[in-house]
């Protein structure tokens, strides 16, 4: 094994415990630090796959701007954590752990059918001005309806930011 699989395999791991570990906590502090955890990791792994312009948008977007969203959330809402019930853990847990181990045996068949293990495929560069034309030749309906749910986003949030002003400018 290289020390690329070595890396890759350290970095599933750190993601998938981060993520476990961010669904199970009941402060939401705690969870918001674990996901950005799972984002970070998330990044270096694109990063190694040889995509580094995804690597830079999911640093950006993600681990920036959504975490910084949600911790904003948290502090205006004052979300406490959510308190233990004994009875309602086999109620929530049992479809979850079930659903998982149906897909894990889903995908165990699908990678025991897939293609030989000693499959390689080619490293593939993706730039990002070849990444940009290719989105806007091909898929530029998709990209228009993203820039204008982006754009209401954006109004609705300057709204509901001076909703509480009484005619004053900030």
């Amino acid at each position: 094994m290289t020390i690329f699989g070595i890396i890759f395999y350290v970095l599933a791991a750190i993601i998938l415990i981060a993520t476990v570990l961010s669904i199970t906590r009941r402060t939401v502090m705690h969870a918001i630090i674990y996901v950005v955890i799972s984002f970070f990791a998330m990044a270096v792994l694109f990063y190694l796959l040889g995509a580094p312009f995804l690597a830079l948008l999911e640093v950006i977007i993600y681990a920036g701007a959504i975490m910084v969203l949600f911790i904003f959330i948290v502090m205006m809402l004052r979300v406490e954590a959510t308190p233990f019930v004994p009875g309602q853990w086999l109620r929530q847990w049992f479809p979850a752990v079930v659903l998982s181990l149906i897909s894990l045996f889903i995908m165990g068949i699908l990678i025991w059918q897939g293609p030989g293990r000693d499959a390689t495929l080619p490293l593939a560069m993706a730039a990002p001005r070849a990444l940009g034309q290719f989105l806007l030749q091909h898929y530029w309906l998709a990209v228009e309806i993203a820039s204008l749910l982006l754009f209401v986003a954006l109004v609705g949030a300057y709204y509901l930011g001076h909703k509480g002003d009484s005619g004053e400018k900030s």
